[in-house]
């Protein structure tokens, strides 16, 4: 544990007041469960049943999206014209799969398409110059962004001047308004009424792909679009309900399915199997595609899902995966230095800023999602190249980093993101101006409790309740991410009735009883350094999951704690 890491409180979830409204017995779960789904938006029990039986139509038809016909109208002239339309995405796992789904069903109805995809270390991220030249050169007469754009307002501009009309697609914040001229379809505009505004940018181009399609007489399955669409709106950790929730659940199922000698070739290398769970994504799919974009060029893996030929998509897989391997050597060495860095300090600031020459540009995100969850604090890694710093930031709960961070726009090379997820450039010289007003602003204006981590968790069982019956029930709930989070169950007191068993680098497993005489299995992760605490009494926090060896019921630890 590290000295610098804040003391944690548990407590367990406030019931909502919708909990009342929802007969979780007749839907055949335990009543505790109406406060859990109520949590998780549900405010009675017919969305109860729609939210455990996600359906096609429960999404919502994509012409309520602000400027997605006009969008469609364009491109059928693009068609009628003959026109080539570049589609220039980005380089993470929801821009490359944006991308290859619009590659698709462009070509799909009739439409000569090519792909733009930008290099992370030489073009950085969003809608670039660079890009309007390499469209022009391709001979584009239109550029449709694909997860990128809404912030990219001179560049947008000078395409119109040279003659290229423009299609933004994109659900990152919005700037400054765009030119009228500029087709701009992201649900976060003031003026877009759509109903759930929180799509990915796989999600902007799975409404835009269907109404095309359906446009031009050439419908899709919509398995075939969701099966990649899940990738995108897992991986950019978009939150997991409402129409999110619905192309998660049906892309895993009809990912399961896939024939896609592409999709398959990741999946055996990634070591994937059936059904796929979301943690499939989020550790094992996700992480090798964008890994390609993060060490090199994201063109391997936007050719690796556009794939015919078995050889090649093996190929290409294999590459992907060597390159997630370096990876996580890279990321592996920014995440130690920073934390020594911060181990030499007398005491945590608010907001962590850290910055290196050694650092490698594509893994400072991870590395610093990794900062922010242990140290529950935001935080932001650069990695400095020629006087320039260009890196990321994550968030914790209750701070809007986009938001906060927006006040120094200005001063800021380039800046934008998500509440919880920020890119950043900026000069070196400025950073430690900068970094200093960010640690004083934050220790002024944010009240104290958001950087004590707090553990709520959704219900406290006794032993005998944590059973194979309880684990099918919460299965209806998945597939788990942002916003529907896998339920964090309170178990306790418990005691050991064997040895703690150490397995693998650092991992344990524990056979504890409880007060009821009930046995259960924990295991923890890199928990050989806290055994500690399963010598006497204790109580624990984890998820619920079925062991894969035993087929028994087990708790994977996330915190435990001595019970005097």
């Amino acid at each position: 544990m590290p000295s610098n890491e804040p003391a944690a409180r548990w407590k367990e979830a406030a019931a909502p007041a919708a909990a009342s409204q929802i007969d979780a017995v007749a839907l055949d779960l335990p009543s505790w469960f109406a406060s859990l789904l109520a949590r998780r938006g549900v405010e009675s029990t017919a969305e109860a049943e729609a939210f455990l039986r996600p359906e096609l139509d429960q999404l919502h038809p994509p012409a309520g999206l602000e400027n997605l016909e006009r969008a469609v109208d364009r491109l059928v002239a693009a068609r009628d014209g003959g026109e080539t339309v570049v589609v220039v995405g980005d380089y993470d796992v929801d821009g490359v799969t944006a991308t290859a789904m619009l590659l698709a069903v462009f070509r799909a109805c009739g439409i000569t398409t090519e792909p733009v995809l930008p290099h992370r270390l030489r073009d950085g991220y969003g809608f670039q110059p660079a890009h309007v030249d390499r469209a022009l050169a391709l001979g584009g007469k239109l550029v449709v962004t694909a997860d990128c754009g809404s912030r990219s307002v001179e560049t947008a501009k000078d395409a119109l001047e040279r003659g290229l009309d423009v299609i933004v697609t994109d659900h990152h914040l919005p700037g400054e308004p765009h030119d009228p001229r500029v087709v701009h379809v992201n649900p976060l505009q003031t003026e877009d009424t759509y109903p759930f505004p929180h799509l990915s940018g796989a999600g902007l181009a799975f409404k835009l792909a269907t109404a095309l399609a359906e446009r031009c007489g050439r419908p899709v399955p919509p398995e075939l679009l969701l099966r990649v669409t899940c990738l995108g709106t897992i991986a950019d950790m978009v939150p997991l309900r409402g129409e999110n929730r619905v192309i998660a659940r049906l892309g895993l199922e009809a990912l399961a399915e896939t024939r896609s000698v592409g999709l398959l070739a990741l999946m055996d290398v990634a070591r994937v199997g059936r059904p796929v769970r979301a943690v499939d994504v989020g550790f094992r799919l996700g992480p090798r595609l964008n890994a390609a974009g993060r060490m090199d060029s994201a063109d391997a893996a936007l050719e690796l899902l556009m794939e015919r030929d078995p050889a090649r998509a093996g190929e290409l897989a294999a590459r992907l995966d060597a390159w997630n391997s370096e990876r996580r050597g890279a990321e592996r060495r920014v995440v130690e230095e920073a934390n020594q860095k911060l181990e030499e300090l007398a005491g945590l600031p608010p907001i962590i800023t850290l910055w290196s020459e050694g650092w490698h540009r594509g893994v400072v995100g991870i590395a610093a999602g990794r900062i922010a969850r242990r140290y529950h604090r935001p935080a932001l890694l650069l990695a400095v190249e020629e006087g320039t710093a260009t890196g990321s930031g994550r968030s914790i709960p209750g701070v809007h980093l986009h938001d906060f961070l927006s006040a120094w726009e200005e001063r800021l090379e380039r800046f934008g993101g998500h509440a919880q997820a920020i890119g950043l450039t900026a000069r070196v010289e400025d950073l430690g101006d900068l970094a200093g007003e960010w640690e004083r602003v934050a220790a002024e204006s944010w009240d104290p409790d958001l950087l004590v981590r707090t553990y709520e968790y959704d219900a406290s069982l006794d032993p005998a309740e944590v059973n194979l019956e309880l684990i099918g029930q919460l299965a209806r709930l998945e597939p788990f991410g942002v916003g529907n989070r896998d339920p964090l169950l309170h178990v306790g007191p418990l005691s050991p009735a064997t040895p703690p068993r150490f397995f693998g680098k650092d991992h344990i497993g524990l056979a504890m009883r409880g007060d009821d005489g009930a046995g259960l299995d924990l295991v923890g992760w890199g928990w050989r350094d806290r055994a500690e605490v399963f010598g006497g009494r204790c109580e624990a926090l984890g998820h619920l999951e079925r062991d894969g060896y035993t087929g028994r019921p087990v708790l994977r630890l996330v915190a435990a704690r001595p019970v005097e």
